[in-house]
């Protein structure tokens, strides 16, 4: 479980000197629940991300232990490393939307014909409860051809899980390689 420090003070000067030390800013919010101004470790930050099994990850700040999905994160424009995120409290029944991955499966026919497969959209957005949330969305993409995409009216749908983005809108694409 990731460990989190509550900030006192949210200024720049107290931001920068906990940047400083190795923490990453975070904000926690969610639907009823006061906001809390956190700061966790950033390499255990980043560790307690890439090792998630779904798409919430449990966390603990100020003695309260609670459920959270990365909503937002800003990074350094010339660094790249991580400088905030957004963290939104995973409630169980509450409708709200998320970012969920898109994992295209097998391989495409276009391959074969010099074309090279583009992941358009490598999140969708959807609306619905935590519990009725996928950990991804598999694309099925072993028929697409050079030229071919899946939009998202093509994804199958899933229960009780609502595609707020746009049907017309490309997923995945097979292109003529350069």
């Amino acid at each position: 479980m990731l460990q989190g420090i509550v900030r006192e003070s949210t200024g720049k000067k107290s931001t920068k000197a906990l940047r400083r030390d190795g923490y990453l800013i975070a904000n926690i919010y969610g639907k009823g629940l006061e906001n809390i101004s956190a700061a966790f470790k950033a390499n255990d930050y980043i560790r307690a991300v890439r090792n998630k099994e779904n798409i919430a990850f449990p966390i603990s700040v100020d003695g309260k232990e609670m459920s959270v999905v990365a909503q937002a994160y800003e990074s350094h424009p010339v660094a790249g490393n991580l400088l905030h995120v957004d963290l939104m409290v995973a409630q169980t029944g509450v409708v709200t939307h998320y970012m969920i991955p898109v994992t295209p499966v097998g391989t495409p026919v276009g391959y074969k014909n010099k074309g090279m497969l583009n992941l358009v959209k490598s999140r969708l957005r959807v609306k619905a409860a935590i519990e009725n949330i996928p950990n991804d969305i598999k694309v099925e993409v072993s028929h697409l051809d050079v030229g071919d995409a899946i939009m998202v009216r093509d994804i199958a749908k899933i229960e009780n899980v609502t595609f707020t983005d746009a049907d017309r809108v490309a997923v995945v694409s097979v292109i003529k390689a350069k």
